[in-house]
């Protein structure tokens, strides 16, 4: 069931009021822009709820209540804090959160592309995420689409869609950047990932990083699928200064350049679902150009 086009504020009135009563008083607004995955409201000035737009993301709803607060104290930026959870019920047919409100607003890559010191926190984040304990941690699977896995998850995916755009990319380059991501495998230990490192999930207050959101993608296992914001994003000082605070091997990279192509092909070919299809397609064909340029510089 897709139940994205009936979240809206009646049902989250409804539902808190059914639930939660002693929060049934609070103001209810939606945040917008919406995500894709879930819909958010804020409730009064410090709570919010969050939904899942459809089955496939429930799964992830458990695995953000059981988790973060096991990773928060382990991390130095906050990151959201569930206070409860909603079953599901006639209203809505899947579970659901309230977190406290997070202050702060979604990055932009005009705001954070060349910010050294944001790329550089962001960095620190992110490792401080790696070395959390990642004991009886949830392995890459369904529950979030096989980020943690190797990239080979999605390699049939990815030559239907080097394929079908043919002569519009260098289909060459592109098969060598998806031969370098498959040719190696993450070797250590399974570790803490977020899994969908991108400026929607990045707060920012005064400047500066102040949170980070939507864990439904995380879990234990190669960290690789977190680089992809320094090499879609992050451009000059602020991308070097992302590189050094991540301190992760040239193979762990190139598995990075996988991911990010990966997704950039198949949004560029018309085979992923899109907010806004055309705006989608040439913001894919511009990391398409930047994971070449990057995977080029490597070699």
């Amino acid at each position: 069931m897709d139940a994205a086009a009936t979240i809206d504020v009646e049902l989250v009135t409804a539902l808190v009021a059914d639930q939660f009563p002693q929060w049934s008083q609070l103001p209810i607004s939606q945040v917008l822009p919406g995500g894709w995955d879930n819909r958010t409201f804020r409730l009064g000035d410090e709570l919010s709820v969050r939904l899942p737009s459809s089955e496939g993301y429930v799964l992830q709803v458990e695995k953000e209540q059981r988790w973060l607060p096991i990773l928060a104290p382990q991390l130095r930026v906050p990151v959201p804090e569930p206070v409860g959870i909603g079953q599901p019920s006639e209203r809505f047919p899947f579970p659901w959160s309230v977190y406290r409100w997070l202050p702060g607003h979604a990055a932009s890559a005009d705001l954070i592309a060349h910010d050294a010191a944001f790329a550089a926190d962001l960095g620190d984040f992110l490792a401080d995420l790696q070395r959390a304990d990642a004991s009886g941690g949830p392995l890459p699977g369904a529950h979030n689409f096989s980020r943690g896995d190797s990239p080979a998850v999605y390699d049939a995916q990815t030559r239907q869609a080097i394929e079908a755009l043919g002569d519009t990319i260098d289909a060459a380059v592109v098969g060598e950047v998806w031969d370098a991501a498959l040719s190696t495998r993450w070797q250590a230990e399974p570790v803490w990932f977020h899994g969908d490192v991108s400026e929607g999930n990045l707060l920012v207050d005064g400047g500066q990083l102040a949170a980070v959101i939507d864990f439904g993608t995380s879990g234990i296992g190669d960290p690789a699928c977190d680089l992809v914001i320094g090499l879609t994003t992050f451009r000059g000082d602020a991308r070097e200064a992302f590189r050094e605070h991540r301190e992760l091997d040239a193979d762990t990279w190139a598995r990075a350049r996988g991911w990010a192509i990966w997704k950039a092909l198949i949004v560029a070919a018309g085979m992923a679902g899109s907010h806004s299809p055309e705006t989608e397609a040439r913001k894919a064909r511009r990391t398409i150009d930047a994971v070449i340029e990057d995977h080029l510089a490597s070699n």
